[in-house]
């Protein structure tokens, strides 16, 4: 019987030697970047902003003008300043203001005449008008190479549309000496094309032409013509701007991080083949102790300690909402948390990324994103909250591979 007894202690403490050893996790990660030209990861507010500065010149197109050469209507300087920005490589807005002047014809008693005859027409006698004008408007920018042919930061030549809404003022006084009877300003109607050349990562020399329209009395001579359907004019601009493009100026491409926990392979065959032996070791006892007579037969049993190996959940910058992907990688995570040893408490611990957001919003940001993995833990897959706490780290630096999306995370582990 003693025999048996320390036979017995034996196969019990070697199996508890085995269920105490603890197994070294070993860590692959691999970070795949999109190829996809068409998905970016948008930026934050102060990103990808410009300030573009130029001058050209331009045409006007009011009640007399086309009785006028074309060459004889060409005004200059006409300055432009704008400020503007990307919320994608493909839409934008913009706010600028234009200072312009204008050379055209009119009648003899015209507001804005200059006096001087105007000989080449056989339309009537006219005379030539000169007025300056201010223009206050904002667009909406669509940049069509990247819409349609997908982002490059290197992209040497860029096609942009835009169009939108503005304010123009007549700027001059009178020259007839007659009083204007009304206030020669009126919302206007712009659209245009912008033809971007790249300089360098921070520069780009533009060539916008531009078309803006107003009422018919910007020019102070009311010609509407209601036949020929005569209510509007305006000018037609072209500019050459140098345009300055602040950080941060590029858009990112999206990663997937796939990060696979293995155990030892040596070490695990040499776990196997001990378990082996005890199993032989316990069915050759169970023989002895059937043998025996009159003696009480105790069965050994065994029971595994299964250990979740850790898991890492990342989350979208200023955010604590659990995707669905990470949903399914936490789905099989509860099950092996159920299926291990109820003694085993696994640690959540948030994460949040130091580069970004102030101290007091990382630590906000770490605390929620680990009670959000504990939430759908618990309330979606059934894991007892006894053997789950949290910890929070707030803004932390890189941790794997100098990357700051991947310092934006929870990390369970079980000890």
């Amino acid at each position: 019987m003693k025999k048996f007894i320390v036979l017995s202690l034996f196969a019990l403490g070697g199996a508890s030697a085995i269920n105490a050893q603890s197994l070294p996790v070993q860590h692959d990660t691999t970070v795949t970047v999109s190829t996809d030209r068409y998905k970016v990861v948008t930026n934050r507010f102060f990103n990808n902003w410009f300030l573009g500065v130029g001058g050209g010149a331009n045409i006007y197109f009011g009640d007399h003008d086309r009785q006028m050469k074309f060459a004889d209507r060409i005004a200059a300087p006409v300055l432009s300043v704008q400020l503007g920005k990307w919320f994608t490589p493909g839409i934008g807005v913009r706010a600028n203001f234009t200072h312009g002047r204008v050379k055209g014809v009119t009648q003899e008693l015209g507001k804005f005449s200059t006096g001087e005859k105007y000989n080449d027409t056989d339309y009537r006698p006219l005379v030539k008008e000169k007025f300056n004008y201010r223009h206050y408007h904002a667009d909406a920018l669509f940049n069509l190479s990247n819409l349609f042919g997908g982002y490059k930061e290197d992209r040497f030549y860029t096609l942009n549309f835009y169009g939108g809404l503005g304010w123009m003022v007549n700027a001059s006084e009178a020259t007839n000496g007659a009083p204007l009877t009304q206030k020669l300003r009126d919302v206007s109607a712009n659209v245009g094309i912008e033809n971007v050349f790249r300089l360098n990562r921070s520069l780009d020399l533009a060539l916008d032409i531009r078309g803006a329209m107003v009422d018919d009395r910007l020019d102070g001579e009311d010609g509407t013509n209601k036949v020929k359907n005569e209510r509007q004019e305006g000018p037609l601009s072209a500019i050459l701007a140098l345009k300055y493009n602040f950080n941060k100026r590029n858009w990112d491409k999206p990663t997937t991080t796939v990060i696979e926990s293995s155990y030892d392979e040596s070490l695990l065959n040499e776990l196997r083949d001990r378990v082996a032996k005890l199993a032989a070791d316990n069915d050759a006892l169970k023989r002895q102790l059937a043998d025996a007579k009159g003696e009480v037969i105790t069965e050994v049993k065994f029971q595994d300690r299964i250990l979740a190996a850790p898991i890492l959940v990342t989350f979208k910058i200023d955010t604590w909402e659990v995707r669905n992907e990470a949903r399914v990688n936490l789905g099989f995570f509860a099950e092996m948390i159920k299926r291990g040893s109820p003694d085993v408490v696994y640690t959540i611990t948030g994460y949040a990324d130091k580069g970004t957001g102030s101290v007091a919003r990382n630590e906000l940001l770490s605390r929620n994103r680990a009670a959000a993995i504990k939430k759908v833990l618990v309330e979606e897959f059934g894991v007892d909250p006894a053997r789950l706490r949290t910890e929070h780290k707030g803004g932390v630096a890189n941790m794997y591979y100098d990357d700051p999306r991947v310092s934006r995370a929870v990390i369970v582990i079980g000890e």
